[in-house]
Order: structure tokens, then C-alpha cells, then sequence
């Protein structure tokens, strides 16, 4: 199942150039089913919580490097892709994954029916990004230009107090 649902965003990241950032890589899914898929393409499994990130080390490919950190303290606009499932609510995970994508660039968020689009559109906007039409299950966010001051705000903020 994990391994489906994370193959049904293939296309989506196949599209896109240079590397790509999962962020919140947990258990690996999606990132680690897409980099096996995509062994030409750089990935970085980002994850915040060391325990998980030993799992990752264990089971990355050679095209994925773990890094252990948060979001928000990672360089800005320096990937092609940003990938998220289960991070978070939509809204705070598309603020969390745009400033780390460069200007052209996407972020692919796995979504749930309820996901509301008007919101993520509008924190989009914020962050120098729009919403493209998107398959269901997907939100896909495109870069229009750099990371605005001001973001990525401080470890936490985005969580405690999303964007309206």
C-alpha cells in the first residue's frame, strides 16, 4: 500500500529537474520508492528525528543522502522538487517544502480529500509560488521566484501559527 502510494507521484516528480527533497522522510515512503524508481536523480531524505534517520541510512539507495534536520534550517531555493506526505496539514507543508525549491521548480504534496486548496493557494502566493492544476490525491505547487524575506520563519511557526 505505502509502496502504491507513493509511486502514484512518479510522474509528477519524473517531470521536474535536478534534485529532489523529501521532507519529513519518516520511513521512507515516498522518497526511497522514487529514488529507486528515478536512479538517475539526486534525492535528500530530510528527516528532523535522528532515530528515523538511522533507518533511512540503513535503507537509502546510493542516489539518496539523509540528512538530519528541520525544514526550516536547510538552504533555500536549491532543489527542483520538494516532496511531502503525511507531514503536515497542507497549508503548513507547502511553507515548509517552497523555500526549500528553486524558482521553476515544484513542490508535490500528497494530499487527502479534504484538503483545502484555496488555503494552500494563498500560502502559496506567499511564498512566491503558485497552484497548478493537480491530479487528485496531489497538490502541485509551482516556484515563480526566489524564497521572500522572512521565510523560512523560525523552527516551529509554521505549525503554531499557520498562514492564513
Amino acid at each position: 500500500m505505502l509502496l502504491d502510494d507513493s509511486l502514484r507521484g512518479l510522474e509528477l516528480v519524473a517531470r521536474e529537474e535536478d534534485a529532489v527533497v523529501d521532507v519529513g522522510s519518516g520511513g521512507g515512503a515516498p522518497g526511497i520508492p522514487l529514488a529507486l524508481s528515478l536512479p538517475d536523480r539526486e534525492f535528500v531524505l530530510l528527516e528532523a528525528q535522528e532515530r528515523k534517520c538511522a533507518f533511512l541510512r540503513a535503507h537509502a539507495p546510493a542516489n539518496a543522502r539523509v540528512v538530519h534536520g528541520r525544514a526550516e534550517e536547510q538552504e533555500v531555493d536549491a532543489f527542483g522538487v520538494a516532496i511531502a506526505k503525511a507531514l503536515a496539514p497542507p497549508p503548513v507543508a507547502a511553507e515548509w517544502c517552497l523555500p526549500l525549491v528553486r524558482e521553476g521548480g515544484a513542490a508535490v504534496l500528497w494530499v487527502g480529500p479534504s484538503a483545502d486548496e484555496d488555503h494552500v493557494a494563498r500560502v502559496a502566493e506567499q511564498l512566491n509560488a503558485r497552484l497548478e492544476e493537480s491530479p487528485p490525491g496531489f497538490l502541485v505547487l509551482r516556484k515563480l521566484g526566489a524564497t521572500p524575506s522572512g521565510f523560512p520563519r523560525r523552527a516551529g511557526m509554521a505549525r503554531k501559527r499557520p498562514l492564513a
